[in-house]
């Protein structure tokens, strides 16, 4: 069952002679529970699409559809909100609050949303991430790797219809990457979870279920 899906999306920038075809005519599924990395150059447009993915940027023109609802079809306050209990994030700087320890991160969306968190289930999130004996520490005080754990558990506690995850790894050196990115892997198994990643990493990728390629803002082959 497809739980996010693109028809012919569409971004332009400008106009005329000087107009950006950031996307050209995206089409895409994404089945429940399946791990997907999109991969291209600097510049083909996969940073683009996982921001219409999630919602953060509307298209020119075309549709996504996360959970059998489409995205901008909503008014920008529901989006919000829909953002925020259907959608996780995992970015290449974390965006955790550094003021915050590692559990008040963790549970931030779901307080956010005036909801009750699922002790049992954050329990077994933060053993799986091995993040237990960290709780109490400040975000800030935490290694880069360490704080992109606690980004992916911050991703999964709301249970998303899907985690999108653009250039997890970016900011960390090759063996971080491939323990952050054995993770994800293990928390797509383990929970079901569908989570599709953006790198221009090809042997990361390849860790994926799938792979798409997009190349000046179309897609090449999936």
């Amino acid at each position: 069952m497809s739980i996010l899906q693109t028809s012919n999306l569409k971004k332009i920038y400008g106009s005329g002679d000087t107009a950006v075809h950031a996307l050209d005519g995206v089409s895409f599924s994404v089945d429940k529970g399946e791990f997907v990395a999109i991969v291209g150059t600097s510049g083909s447009g996969k940073s683009t699409l996982l921001h219409m993915l999630g919602g953060l940027d509307r298209p020119t023109s075309g549709s996504v559809t996360v959970d059998g609802q489409k995205l901008f079809s909503l008014k920008e306050d529901d989006l919000t909100v829909f953002r925020r209990r259907k959608i996780g994030f995992v970015f290449q700087n974390y965006n955790l609050v550094p003021v915050l320890n590692v559990y008040e991160n963790i549970l931030l969306p779901i307080q956010l949303d005036g909801n009750t968190p699922d002790a049992d289930y954050i329990k077994s999130i933060v053993e799986t991430l091995g993040l237990g004996s960290k709780l109490k520490n400040l975000a800030s005080n935490l290694s880069g790797g360490q704080q992109q754990r606690v980004a992916i558990a911050r991703a999964l506690s709301t249970k998303p219809a899907i985690i999108l995850a653009d250039e997890p790894t970016g900011n960390l050196d090759s063996k971080t990457s491939l323990d952050v990115l054995k993770l994800l892997k293990m928390t797509s198994e383990k929970y079901s979870q569908t989570i599709v990643i953006i790198t221009h990493d090809e042997q990361l990728a390849q860790m994926a279920d799938r792979i798409v390629r997009i190349e000046d803002g179309r897609i090449v082959s999936q």
